[in-house]
């Protein structure tokens, strides 16, 4: 009779980005997970087709939350919803960032469409801010230098001015 394993696809998720944020991208592989897991490596590929997908998994199960962070936040009140949306993915950034500077990481991610992926989270962000602004293209420009900055680390506090130029009024 087959061993049953309960929520084997959140334990290899969890123990993906546990690895990760321990050994890096390279050294996390299929096999180390499944073994850390108790699990045979064709396991793992019944849930996930590729360690890619696995680690991709992983990173947009976290972004979902996030997301869902960033729906609560107030429309009516411009630096209230800014700053939300401002740490949060700051916040993203710290809690992956093993991954995010891994060089090995980043080759497989400039070798796919990391344009199309930064266009879909510009546009992730724009639609939140799209109630302060007065035309999509100042949503989304909002959206690009909130992302940026947050990126870069810089103060919240200190570039908000800027952004309260163009808000609308």
């Amino acid at each position: 009779m087959p061993k049953i394993i309960e929520n084997v696809r959140e334990q290899l998720l969890a123990e993906a980005k546990r690895q990760i944020d321990k050994y890096g991208y390279a050294q996390t592989t299929v096999r180390s997970v499944a073994s850390a897991c108790g699990l045979g490596v064709g396991t793992v590929y019944n849930y996930f087709e590729s360690k890619e997908m696995l680690i991709a998994t992983f990173v947009y199960e976290e972004w979902k939350q996030y997301l869902a962070e960033m729906h609560r936040l107030p429309t009516d009140d411009p630096h209230v919803l800014l700053k939300g949306i401002f740490d949060s993915l700051v916040r993203f950034a710290a809690e992956n960032k093993k991954l995010f500077s891994d060089a090995d990481a980043a080759k497989l991610v400039s070798v796919g469409s990391s344009g199309q992926r930064h266009k879909m989270l510009r546009l992730q962000i724009a639609d939140f801010v799209r109630p302060i602004c007065e035309s999509q293209f100042c949503a989304e420009f909002i959206a690009e230098s909130v992302i940026c900055w947050s990126m870069e680390h810089a103060e919240f506090e200190s570039v908000y001015p800027l952004l309260e130029k163009i808000i609308k009024k």
